[in-house]
């Protein structure tokens, strides 16, 4: 396939919380590397995939949402964020079908203005509205920004998604192809499997102790006993209130029993093997608002 590259480059997702940027990147590269939920600022680190076909290849960055930070990992995420504007080709601007732009859509929209990369204009979850609708939404965004194309979709049915592919590589100028064909991301298995247990603690928990939680892997390494093909994986929920811990562990252990059995069955999925999963929850008290917890949870870079 290599001869056949002929475009490549660098394209970021930005847009507010919950808008379906993790989402739509699973989809377009066709296999979930990102975690999601229905709960906003999913995402904490920026996440990079590989799309790869005969028209070139599409390095995508899934940004966490833009919003205005509370404490030190919020900082953190934001910079990841603004960050991503960067050294890129083109940049995907995800809102939903609501012509009506907020305090954060205009924040966004100033700093697309600064930026000299096309810009795509991406109207996620086209398949909640009318088709009408979606003009209103339209119209009030491109007399906002200067967009190179508009592209309403689907992230979740995958509808239309591949008029944006074909939008993308139309704005991405001859390359060479950065990852091997068959490469979809470069995140490490590690953090992979610390984000589909904290993924399926966001599913389990309530709507406040989530953005309190981190998951660090203590332990991940193939069992040597031959012809056995499992993997041992040791995990820590970090939390950041005593009471915290109580509910995520549950009644007789209850909470955390059904986080671990379905991250075993998704990890199991991942790793084409069978998984041997423990987990335990410790308390850090205020941890989002400590540098020195930030960096041990990969959340401060060097």
């Amino acid at each position: 396939m290599s001869e056949m590259i002929t475009k490549s480059g660098f394209v970021t997702i930005i847009g507010r919380p919950n808008v379906g940027k993790s989402t739509l990147m699973n989809r377009l590269i066709g296999q979930k590397i990102a975690i999601t939920s229905n709960k906003p600022q999913t995402t904490r680190n920026r996440i990079r995939t590989m799309y790869t076909d005969d028209r070139g290849q599409i390095v995508f960055l899934d940004t966490p949402g833009m919003n205005k930070p509370k404490n030190k990992l919020g900082h953190f995420m934001r910079e990841e964020s603004e960050s991503g504007l960067k050294d890129v080709d083109v940049v995907c601007y995800l809102v939903e079908p609501n012509p009506f732009i907020g305090e954060n859509e205009e924040e966004i929209l100033s700093m697309l203005r600064e930026v000299k990369t096309p810009v795509i204009l991406v109207v996620n979850k086209a398949d909640t509205v009318k088709k009408d609708e979606l003009l209103p939404v339209i119209d009030a965004f491109s007399k906002r920004g200067d967009f190179a194309a508009v592209v309403p979709l689907s992230a979740r049915t995958g509808d239309n998604t591949d008029e944006l592919l074909s939008c993308i590589f139309e704005n991405l100028s001859e390359g060479p192809m950065y990852y091997d064909e068959d490469t979809v991301t470069d995140q490490p298995m590690k953090v992979i499997a610390a984000e589909i247990i904290r993924e399926k603690a966001l599913h389990a928990l309530s709507q406040e102790i989530p953005h309190g939680i981190a998951v660090v892997i203590e332990k991940m390494r193939e069992r040597e006993d031959p012809g056995k093909n499992i993997i041992d994986i040791e995990a820590v929920i970090y939390c950041e209130k005593d009471s915290h811990k109580g509910i995520i562990i549950g009644k007789q252990g209850s909470m955390l029993k059904k986080i671990g059995s379905n991250a075993r069955y998704e990890l199991e999925r991942e790793l084409e093997c069978k998984v041997n999963l423990q987990l335990w929850v410790k308390v850090d008290k205020d941890w989002r608002d400590n540098s020195k917890s930030l960096k041990n949870y990969g959340f401060v870079k060097e």
